[in-house]
C-alpha cells in the first residue's frame, strides 16, 4: 500500500555545509508531488533524504524527521537498505546495469538482496514490472539482450521497471526526463499518471510545463544566494502554485523573471 510522507524541520548537510534548512512537508499517498526551483536550491538533495540516499555521500547527514506512515526513517535500528526498498529511486540519467540483460536488470534488486525465488516467480515479476513500466510489448522477445542496447527512453522505463519490481510504496524520480527527447518524455509522463494509482510519487523537474502536467501538488525551493542553504518557500496544489502563488518569489520563478 502506498505510504504518506511527513517531513518535520529537516536540515540537510554536506559535512559542515547546510544545504537545505528547516524544511517541512506533508505528502499524501497516491499523489504526484513536484519539486521545482533554480539549480543549487537543494531540491534533489532533499529528494535523496526521503530514502536515505543522501547519507551515501561522504559527509552527508540530516537532522529532523522523515516519517513514512508514522515511522521515522532515521530512527534507531532502521535499516537503510529496507528504506530504499520501500522508497524506490529513478535517477536523472538512465542507469541500467550495462553487463546485464533486460531480464536481469529488472530482477537486480532481488539478486542484490540475495532473495531466492523460483524461475516461474521471477518470470512473473519481470513481466509484471515491464508491463507496469509500459515496456513489455517492446522488449518481450529480447529479454536476454543487454539493457544498455535500448534507446534512452526505453532505458529510463527499464530503470522504472527495476525500481517497481521490488514493490516499493513510494517512487522518487530525480529529473527522469532531462536527457530524453519529447516523445520519450511524454511516454514517461503518461507512465507517471498510471503509476500514481499504486505509488506515492515525488519528482524533481526543471520543466515547469512538466510539473504543471504531471503533479497534484508542487513544492518550490529557492536560496537567498550562492553558498546559502536552500529553503522550501511554498508548497500547495499545483493549480494554485501556477495560477495564484502566495509568495512573490514563486511567481517570479514560474514567470521566468529569475532562475
Amino acid at each position: 500500500m502506498a505510504k504518506r510522507i511527513d517531513v518535520e524541520s529537516l536540515n540537510v548537510y554536506y559535512s559542515d555545509f547546510l544545504a537545505v534548512q528547516d524544511a517541512s512537508i506533508k505528502i499524501a499517498p497516491l499523489t504526484v508531488t513536484a519539486f521545482i526551483g533554480p539549480s543549487g536550491c537543494g531540491k534533489s538533495t532533499f529528494l535523496r533524504t526521503l530514502n536515505r540516499m543522501h547519507e551515501v555521500i561522504p559527509g552527508g547527514r540530516v537532522d529532523g524527521k522523515v516519517m513514512l506512515d508514522g515511522e521515522d526513517l532515521y530512527g534507531p535500528g532502521v535499516d537503510p537498505v529496507n528504506v530504499r526498498r520501500t522508497v524506490g529511486m529513478v535517477f536523472q540519467k538512465a542507469n541500467p546495469f550495462p553487463t546485464m540483460s533486460i531480464y536481469d536488470n529488472v530482477i537486480a534488486g532481488y539478486k542484490i538482496a540475495g532473495t531466492r525465488k523460483g524461475r516461474n516467480e521471477l518470470d512473473d515479476i519481470v513481466e509484471r514490472s515491464l508491463r507496469g513500466a509500459n515496456l513489455w510489448e517492446e522488449v518481450k522477445h529480447r529479454l536476454n539482450r543487454p539493457g544498455a542496447g535500448l534507446s534512452g527512453g526505453q532505458q529510463q522505463r527499464l530503470c522504472i521497471a527495476r525500481a517497481i519490481a521490488v514493490e516499493p510504496q513510494v517512487l522518487l524520480m530525480d529529473e527522469p526526463c532531462s536527457a530524453l527527447d519529447p516523445i520519450s518524455t511524454l511516454a514517461i509522463e503518461d507512465l507517471i499518471s498510471e503509476l500514481k494509482t499504486r505509488y506515492t510519487i515525488v519528482i524533481v523537474t526543471h520543466n515547469m510545463q512538466q510539473a504543471a502536467r504531471v503533479s497534484d501538488r508542487t513544492a518550490f525551493f529557492n536560496l537567498a544566494g550562492v553558498g546559502q542553504p536552500g529553503r522550501l518557500v511554498e508548497y500547495d496544489e499545483t493549480t494554485k502554485i501556477f495560477s495564484n502563488p502566495s509568495e512573490k518569489a514563486t511567481e517570479d520563478y514560474i514567470s521566468g523573471r529569475f532562475g
